[in-house]
Order: C-alpha cells, then structure tokens, then sequence
C-alpha cells in the first residue's frame, strides 16, 4: 500500500508547489526552554494531510521526508533511492564516508546541499522553498589519520509544518552549547546509532536526553544488537514503538505527550513488481 502511495504521490510534484506558504515552525524560539507540546502519528494512511510530513527511511542514514504540497528531500544522499523514477527538489549529503554522499548528484535536483566547504571553513545553507527551509550546522568530524576536520559535516534542519525535524548525519561528537542553540527545538530528530562509526552508544544517548525531542529515528545501525543496546539505554525516558514499516507521519498536533523512539525498518523506494 505504501509503495503503490508513493509512486502516485510523486508523480504529483510540480513548481508550483514549491509556492506553498510555511507554517512558522518554534525552532529556534524553544531553543533553550523546557521542551514543549509535541504530537506524531504514525503512517497507516496512503495520505499526506495538509500540516502533515512524511518521513520514509529508505536505507543507511538516507530518508525521504516529503510535504503535503510536494516537495521531496532526501538526506545523506548516496545517488540511488530505489527504483522508483523521480527527482528530489532537495539533497543533503555529508562526506565523513562515501555512504553518506555522491560526487555526482543528478544535475536536475535543483538544491544538492554539501555539508561541507574547503576544509576547516564549514557551509551554510538556508534554502527557503516556500512550504519548506533547509538550514545546517556545522560539526567537525574525524579525518584520516586520526586527525580532525573542522566543521566538515553537517546536521540539516528542515522546517515545515510548523515543525522541525533534525538529521544528525554522520556525527562525530556532542554539540557544544553553540551548536545546540543553533539547532533549536527539534521535534523529530535521525539519530545514527551504531555506536561506535559515529558516537558511542552513551555520549549519542546522552545527546539525545539533551534534544529531548518528541520523536526520535534510529538510523545507521549495523545490527539489531547496535539498536537493541541503543534501545535500552533510553527506555528510562523514552517510550519505545516498533512501527514495523519505513514510513511514518508526523504533524505537530499529534505529536506523542512522552518523548518517544520510533523504530522504522529501511526499504528502497522501489517500483512494485
């Protein structure tokens, strides 16, 4: 039902969604508060509502997060989605490996976002779309030889349906409180736990007890023991929901009133045989 879902929703875009108006999403006006209402649903509908966004993890640290007018982004973009044909407006990629970027993105995508400059230099993006604005922040990460580059990765936000959603990409360390407060408010956040390529288990634990966002995705995880490690350490203060698919929406009022881990299982955006 997803699959036959997605095919018809994609085959919908057009420019002029891209005219659609952004509910004013809380941010950066939260970013240092106590963490507030926040609402989710889970994706058992062939539909996305108005005010609603579908999140749809497709493989490694790569989603599909698609809103109601249209538009179609994807993080850490490899060059390959499935075999489902379409072009996303927007790409975002990292380069701490080569499973999180392409050197060659289509060069129909309109807005391929590197999460990174020259070295040391960092980038920034604020790509604003209408219905939707992309925006980073820069970490550093660990290079070769041991040695570090800084701000050569990035975490994207995407603000639309007055929420905001958080992709930690391939994260090599806790954000300073300059970063936090940059990140703001995140009501859903993709968080790698692999627990040991990116963070260890206890410092991305401790990180994610810090965002306290509403909704938070497992990603880049190498085995279910990876994930059930990461699941335990934070059933003190999260709710645990095995959705048992790849594809969620969410909207902000419906978001759940405990903060809660919703577990998504990859698949390819593939053309049903």
């Amino acid at each position: 039902m997803i699959r036959s879902f997605l095919i018809a929703f994609l085959a919908l875009t057009s420019p002029a969604f891209a005219q659609a108006d952004r509910t004013p999403s809380h941010c950066i006006a939260l970013a240092q508060s106590a963490p507030g209402m926040a609402y989710v649903t889970r994706a058992n509908l062939p539909d996305v509502a108005e005010e609603t966004v579908l999140l749809h993890y497709i493989a490694h640290a790569s989603f599909l997060i698609r809103s109601h007018a249209g538009l179609n982004m994807v993080t850490d973009f490899t060059g390959f989605t499935g075999t489902l044909p379409f072009v996303p407006d927007v790409v975002t990629m990292n380069h701490a490996h080569d499973s999180h970027w392409t050197p060659f993105p289509d060069p129909a995508i309109p807005h391929a976002l590197k999460g990174w400059g020259e070295f040391g230099e960092g980038v920034d993006h604020h790509v604003d779309l209408g219905e939707v604005l992309v925006r980073n922040v820069s970490t550093d990460i660990r290079s070769q030889f041991s040695g570090v580059e800084p701000k050569g990765n990035s975490i994207f936000v995407f603000e639309m349906a007055g929420l905001c959603i958080g992709h930690l990409g391939h994260l090599h360390h806790a954000p300073d409180p300059a970063q936090y407060a940059a990140l703001g408010r995140l009501d859903v956040v993709m968080a790698p736990v692999d627990g040991g390529y990116t963070l260890d288990q206890p410092t991305m634990i401790s990180v994610l007890k810090r965002l306290k966002s509403s909704i938070v995705i497992p990603m880049h995880w190498f085995s279910q023991f990876a994930l059930d490690d990461f699941l335990m350490g934070m059933r003190d203060e999260f709710q645990i929901v095995e959705t048992g698919g790849p594809s969620l929406i969410v909207s902000l009022d419906r978001l759940p009133s405990r903060p809660t881990i919703m577990v998504l299982r990859p698949s390819y955006l593939n053309v049903p045989r």
